[in-house]
């Protein structure tokens, strides 16, 4: 006879399992096999089982449930295998060989297990033990708080169970099957830092340290938002951990990342968003993805495995250049490194993004900005545009293009301009730069303005690329420019960053939304194109649904994947219910709902509350007499705000006072100011202009 109480609760003996009745029974059982071989009062017995006041029957109800209980247990052969229900006064005792129990046993394999002492012992011991659970601790159970804080023990014991199995693995250099069992247990437990810091090891050593360093920056973005914490020791310790083993070139497995190829199809690790603009695929009729590399010098460079899928639809991209010209050493820079480092420079670009197709034009700007050694200063180019139109994706592309001509490394972050909590302060990026570029943790300066000196004099000689994504303001990029000749940067941003332009020579790359040969080009990349081409007009249709937003039409191949007989008709219609089409627009946590909140929630009160009025323009064209009257705004109030507006790219100025809102952002505006009325509308309620 076995009790299991790691998953349903059940009893067997032989092959068959025993009829244990209504929940209640259930939970007796559970609570009497949860304390062995111990008497329980029959007071807790109906404390747990009842949540609010208990009946005045209760005691007689309990009564029934043991009485029926120690009836089963017997007709099951309980005696033969030493079992007892005992009554003891007002208290009942289960008294049996406790390793029939199957939590006593998987406690008993756990403990025995060493993962890192004996880890080819511990390795089968933890198997076995984690294969006693058939799902979560004891379902059947009522839901009163004891039986809740009893299945959140047991779970919490199997967690750490996963975490030693993954570290035995670990000691036992089997990095990949460690990443396996930890990734599945991180997506259900996104918070349990020392599970997040042992995948982390694990996908570093498999060599997907992009991904790695992904999963810090994911885990530190949910604990802000849901906590109010930062990162404990030991998920920030695994960071710099990787930072500094990529600075010194070691503990990867395989060869090296070629400084120019493109990396293959990754594995199915996971990954998690930085937030910014991620809408992967942006643009132009003809993919740029293939199976080969560039060479960047003349030398032809093998592809190598990627990491795996993150949030932004990162993923599988092709490596060779949109604009014709060859991917080579920026004019005046240096043939070789130069840098007198010794060790690995750090790549710590994010995957290329997946299906990325055309934005030719805007990759050439970026190609003729970025390359320009004519000026002997440090370029700096801007890639803006509206939320979900794909600047990320473009960005990250034309950095692994040309990676190859930064020998001494590709640094990026997520600045955290437009998500959900605050934005990154630039001493902490700078920690994480000057960690990556082998700077020693005790040496690395605690003030913003020391960091920032240190980081230009470190990278002054380097060929070096800074990829500085979703910046809120030009005083938040300014501390982290490199100031060597020889570096480049790339910034991009919901706001135009005028300030850039205006002191730094920043090169704005503009970015618009697709037309419908693109858009329906992007569809038939995620669908198949037989989907596409079976209705060419709903995919036009769909284009200007999702208002030729790569993110937008994302998320509707996300959802048309998901419904293989869906037509691409039958997605048209169900989006021009306006009330829908937003909700229809999104996929888990991606979607150009949450990318326009992140945008309105930058906004004063005063801007945000202009946007809801323009939101109720008849066919989304208007001038600033409209606006004003719309609004009820002086003329240079209304002005100034359109101007902000514009900037920000939620308005468009398409000639001199013609303005235009984007049907998407009508609908989310209009929705806001439902839910909220117009007084509550986004913003931020201090009266600022907005732009940080």
């Amino acid at each position: 006879m076995e009790f299991s109480l790691l998953g349903p609760i059940a009893v067997t003996t032989g092959s068959a399992e025993l009829s244990l009745g209504p929940a209640k029974r259930r939970s007796v059982l559970a609570l009497l096999l949860l304390q062995p071989n111990t008497t329980v009062p029959l007071e807790q017995l109906i404390d747990s089982l009842w949540e609010d006041e208990p009946p005045e029957h209760a005691r007689t109800v309990v009564q029934g449930h043991v009485s029926r209980l120690r009836a089963t247990l017997a007709e099951g052969g309980a005696e033969a295998y030493g079992i007892e229900l005992a009554t003891h006064g007002s208290a009942y005792l289960l008294r049996l060989p406790e390793e029939l129990i199957d939590a006593h046993r998987f406690g008993e394999l756990v403990a025995l297990a060493r993962p890192e002492a004996a880890p080819a012992d511990a390795v089968p011991l933890l198997r076995e033990a984690l294969g006693l659970w058939r799902g979560p601790a004891l379902t059947g159970t009522v839901t009163s708080p004891p039986f809740a804080a009893a299945a959140h023990a047991l779970e919490e014991r199997r967690l750490t169970a996963v975490e030693a199995l993954g570290r035995a693995h670990g000691t036992l250099g089997e990095h990949e099957q460690a990443a396996a069992i930890l990734y599945s247990a991180a997506v259900n437990h996104p918070l349990r830092e020392g599970l997040i810091a042992g995948l982390m090891r694990a996908l570093f050593h498999t060599g997907r340290q992009s991904d790695a360093l992904e999963w810090f920056h994911r885990t530190r973005r949910l604990l802000n938002e849901e906590l109010g914490v930062d990162p404990g020791e030991r998920l920030r310790g695994a960071y710099e951990e990787i930072l500094r083993a990529e600075a010194a070139g070691g503990g990867r497995k395989g060869a090296a990342r070629p400084a120019g190829g493109a990396r293959g199809t990754g594995g199915a690790s996971g990954g998690t968003p930085s937030g910014g603009d991620r809408s992967g695929a942006s643009g132009g009729g003809r993919s740029t993805t293939g199976s080969g590399t560039r060479p960047v010098d003349g030398t032809a460079r093998a592809p190598v495995q990627g990491g795996a899928d993150r949030d932004d639809a990162h993923g599988e991209a092709g490596t060779p250049g949109t604009d014709g010209t060859r991917q080579g050493t920026p004019a005046g820079g240096r043939g070789a490194s130069g840098s007198g480092r010794t060790g690995a420079p750090p790549r710590l670009l994010p995957r290329p993004p997946a299906r990325f197709l055309g934005r030719e034009e805007q990759l050439a700007a970026l190609t003729t900005v970025l390359t320009d050694g004519t000026t002997g200063e440090s370029p700096l180019a801007v890639v803006a545009g509206p939320a979900g139109v794909g600047k990320t994706a473009c960005a990250v592309q034309w950095a692994h293009l040309y990676a190859g001509s930064f020998p001494d490394g590709q640094l990026f972050a997520d600045l955290r301009g437009f998500g959900e909590g605050d934005e990154a302060p630039p001493a902490e990026i700078l920690g994480d730069f000057l960690l990556a570029l082998g700077t020693p943790p005790e040496q690395v300066p605690s003030s913003a303005q020391a960091a920032s000196a240190l980081f230009r004099s470190l990278v002054a000689e380097r060929r070096l690329l800074v990829v500085l994504d979703n910046a809120r303001s030009s005083a938040q990029v300014r501390p982290l420019l490199p100031g060597g000749p020889h570096c480049a940067t790339v910034v991009t941003s919901r706001s135009r960053l005028d300030g850039l332009v205006a002191t730094d020579w920043a090169r704005p790359v503009g970015l618009q939304t697709l037309g419908h040969e693109e858009g329906a080009a992007l569809l038939g990349a995620m669908l198949g194109p037989d989907r596409v081409a079976e209705d060419p007009a709903a995919a036009r249709e769909l284009v200007d649904l999702c208002d030729g937003l790569p993110l937008a039409l994302r998320a509707a191949a996300a959802q048309l994947t998901a419904r293989p007989r869906w037509r691409l008709a039958r997605l048209a219609a169900a989006l021009r219910d306006e009330r829908r089409r937003l909700a229809l627009l999104s996929a888990e946590d991606t979607g150009i709902a949450a990318a326009l909140r992140m945008s309105v929630a930058r906004l004063s009160a005063d801007d945000a509350r202009l946007l809801s009025a323009l939101a109720t323009s008849a066919d989304g064209h208007l001038n600033a007499s409209l606006a004003a009257a719309l609004a009820g705004y002086d003329p240079e109030r209304t002005q100034d705000g359109l101007d902000r507006l514009t900037e920000m790219h939620l308005v468009d100025e398409e000639a001199t006072d013609v303005y235009t809102i984007s049907t998407l952002t009508q609908l989310f505006a209009r929705d806001e100011r439902g839910e909220g009325g117009e007084s509550d509308t986004g913003g931020t309620g201090d009266g600022s202009d907005g732009r940080g």
